[in-house]
């Protein structure tokens, strides 16, 4: 008598709809499709782990532009003078200056010009 292992595949399946649950359609209840779904769902949260790094730095960027025009000046320029003047502050602080602690960001940009 060969042994069929009912009992695995059945906790494997259950194991996978646990995590398929809430899942539209077949994607929820049909293996298949479940496993289908599940195996994309990986491959898509991997790359946008990699995507959210990106988007933030845009948006630092981005807010980092927006103060310093306020304040008659590029970002490329401003970067560039802030290498310059050897202040070594990361895109992601120079955002936040910009945005809570205005008076701070602006002694930079006069250190700058």
């Amino acid at each position: 008598m060969r042994v069929k292992g009912a009992s695995v595949s059945n906790a494997k399946r259950k194991k996978l709809f646990k995590i398929t649950k809430g899942y539209w359609g077949q994607h929820k209840n049909v293996y298949r499709r479940a496993r289908e779904a599940y195996l994309a769902a990986l491959s898509r949260a991997y790359a946008d782990r990699k995507r959210k790094k990106r988007d933030f730095r845009r948006l630092w960027i981005t807010r980092i532009s927006a103060a310093v025009r306020a304040e008659g000046m590029s970002y490329s320029v401003f970067m560039n003078g802030l290498k310059k003047a050897g202040i070594n502050i990361n895109r992601k602080m120079l955002a936040e200056l910009a945005i809570h602690d205005k008076n701070a960001f602006k002694a930079l940009v006069a250190r700058v010009k």
